[in-house]
């Protein structure tokens, strides 16, 4: 029998121990539902969430994604100051950001080394690395 999107999304919950509101249901079945990893901004998702038939504010969207990231079921990206993706693929790996078009995709990281980062300063830790290439048309 196949694994039908609310079954994930509801799973994908109770993996971090959340509570499955309907609204959260809703976003964690846009997010995981086809078993797919995602990049998204917060107003994309309002816009998928928009034509999904569940009604959910911008507001909603973004202390939604802030509670996945927080419970550890996504990563947030920051591209500029001003841009976040929220990335559903817990893995560490590095993105590439193609700012034609404004996506964020996975990059491949068997050649990617990171050397010689400082020493976190007393009573601090690295919790982990973002790599963003940036890539424009040459």
């Amino acid at each position: 029998m196949a694994v039908t999107a609310r079954q994930r999304g509801t799973e994908w919950l109770a993996s971090a121990g959340l509570r499955p509101t309907r609204q959260r249901l809703a976003l964690a079945e846009l997010l995981v539902g086809d078993g797919e990893n995602r990049h998204v901004t917060a107003e994309s998702l309002y816009a998928l969430s928009s034509t999904s038939g569940e009604k959910v504010s911008l507001a909603t969207v973004y202390n939604t994604l802030r509670a996945f990231c927080e419970a550890g079921l996504m990563n947030e990206v920051v591209v500029d100051g001003s841009k976040s993706y929220f990335d559903t693929r817990m893995d560490e790996h590095p993105h590439f950001y193609w700012e034609d078009s404004h996506a964020l995709t996975d990059a491949p990281a068997e050649t990617l080394r990171i050397e010689g980062l400082p020493d976190a300063p007393d009573g601090m830790a690295v919790a982990r690395v973002d790599v963003v290439i940036r890539l424009r048309r040459a």
